[in-house]
């Protein structure tokens, strides 16, 4: 498949409004919002899905890193994987994963560059309002979001530009590497979903994640129907909850008419 001009713009466009998008606090920069949105410029919505669910879920565990780990840019998969399994047929949404991984390594270098760019705009915002130089306050105020925004449109439209470049780049990739880039794509989620489960799972929960093991490998329940069996736990947690709460002024003041009876 070839990627017109026109649609490398769109591209572009789209990957600048998710990148900056994320400085407004909305989750436009996640692998499958960016993904859904090349699936839908270059007219195959379902391989884009496949591609941004399998990376969701890898990078779902990348998040809850402590300290100063940085996980991987979601623009490598969410764009340039889902760039490399649309418009080429023996990439696999596992192995575009895979292939994508150190793009977005180098696309999170390039954002800790941006950051450290900008890291004394509020000092250069301060003098800026004191000085009351109004236009440079305003620009000194949003140039992260300026130089986000040119970033993803840069980053966007290069990769759908280059992409008969990096097609020949794969093609040179024999065979069996990509079978083991497959194979290896698709542990990534189990990856991800296990680093989260290592921060999320105490052993007050363990009961209910055996639950959905069994209700999925044992049971054939759909994850729809997990997911629901989840939600009636969860409803009854949280109205045993607020019982709790409810109940506990009454325990107290019955505890303290005890105590006074006694002395």
């Amino acid at each position: 498949m070839d990627i017109s001009i026109i649609q490398a713009l769109l591209v572009g466009l789209w990957t600048a409004v998710c990148w900056s998008g994320m400085l407004f606090g909305i989750y436009t920069n996640r692998c499958l919002v960016l993904s859904f949105g090349v699936g839908v410029i270059l007219g195959d919505i379902p391989t884009a899905l496949s591609v941004g669910a399998v990376a969701e879920l890898a990078f779902m565990g990348f998040g809850v890193g402590a300290g100063g780990t940085v996980p991987p840019n979601p623009i490598g998969p969410g764009v340039v994987g889902t760039l490399m399994a649309i418009t080429t047929p023996d990439v696999t949404p596992e192995s575009a994963l895979a292939l994508s991984i150190p793009f977005a390594i180098a696309i999170q270098f390039l954002q800790t560059a941006i950051y450290t760019a900008c890291a004394g705009n509020q000092e250069s915002a301060k003098r800026a309002l004191k000085n009351q130089q109004l236009g440079k306050y305003r620009f000194v105020c949003n140039i992260t979001v300026i130089l986000f925004a040119i970033g993803g449109f840069a980053l966007g439209f290069m990769a759908a530009f280059a992409m008969p470049v990096l097609q020949n780049l794969i093609a040179l990739i024999p065979a069996w590497l990509t079978k083991g880039l497959s194979v290896a794509g698709g542990m990534l989620p189990a990856i991800g979903f296990a680093m989260i489960m290592s921060v999320m799972l105490t052993k007050e929960f363990i009961p209910f994640a055996l639950l959905g093991y069994i209700c999925a490998a044992y049971l054939g329940v759909p994850t729809v129907g997990i997911a629901l069996v989840g939600l009636v736990f969860a409803l009854k947690h949280y109205f045993d909850v607020k019982k709790q709460e409810e109940l506990a002024p009454v325990a107290a003041a019955a505890e303290e008419v005890s105590h006074d009876d006694w002395i």
